[in-house]
């Protein structure tokens, strides 16, 4: 099935503006202090902020916009990814790696860290689970990400390409979310008490 995309110049959809790099840069910095404040409070505002939108936009995106796109007409399409990729190339990675290191740190002070077997094994399922969607996130599903982006750049894009980046891209998706409803589990776990 050949998959036909209107020809646009690439200059008609934003670029990766490198200036979003200042508020990665600053939210980071948010983090370093929340991990040297000797209160948890600033830790676990971090954690849960952070955690919560990264959970929340990965759910969004898989669960509302997935089907919303597929039914768009593929210009339309086009014109949205162009848009949002450039904004999420930022934000979701950025956000995965503070609720991660966040959690982590959080987990050490309160002794989650410490806990014999069996309550360790729901910070082990969190840890496994954390490692999972990282990994999968920056190596599988943001490299996917930015081919498709390019290629929606491009005069001409390939259709087809692009189709099939996107079968991969939605299964990976769809996977994370089962992660996501998963690690959302084990923090009501931890909320309630090991």
């Amino acid at each position: 099935m050949s998959v036909t995309i209107a020809a646009a110049p690439a200059d008609e959809f934003p670029g990766i503006n490198p200036w979003n790099l200042a508020w990665v840069a600053l939210a980071l910095a948010c983090l370093v202090v929340a991990i040297d404040v000797p209160s948890l409070w600033p830790l676990t505002f971090v954690h849960i902020l952070c955690g919560v939108l990264w959970t929340g936009i990965d759910l969004f995106m898989g669960f509302v916009m997935g089907p919303i796109m597929r039914q768009v007409p593929p210009p339309a399409r086009r014109a949205i990814a162009c848009r949002l990729m450039p904004k999420m190339l930022f934000l979701m990675p950025t956000l995965a790696a503070m609720t991660g290191t966040a959690g982590w740190f959080l987990a050490g002070r309160v002794g989650f860290l410490a806990l014999p077997w069996p309550q360790f094994a729901w910070v082990a399922g969190a840890l496994v689970i954390i490692t999972i969607l990282t990994i999968q996130g920056l190596g599988l599903l943001l490299p996917t990400n930015l081919m498709v982006y390019f290629e929606l750049r491009k005069p001409h894009p390939d259709g087809a390409r692009i189709a099939k980046l996107m079968r991969f891209y939605v299964y990976g998706v769809g996977f994370q979310g089962v992660l996501q409803i998963a690690i959302i589990v084990i923090m009501a776990r931890f909320g309630s008490g090991l």
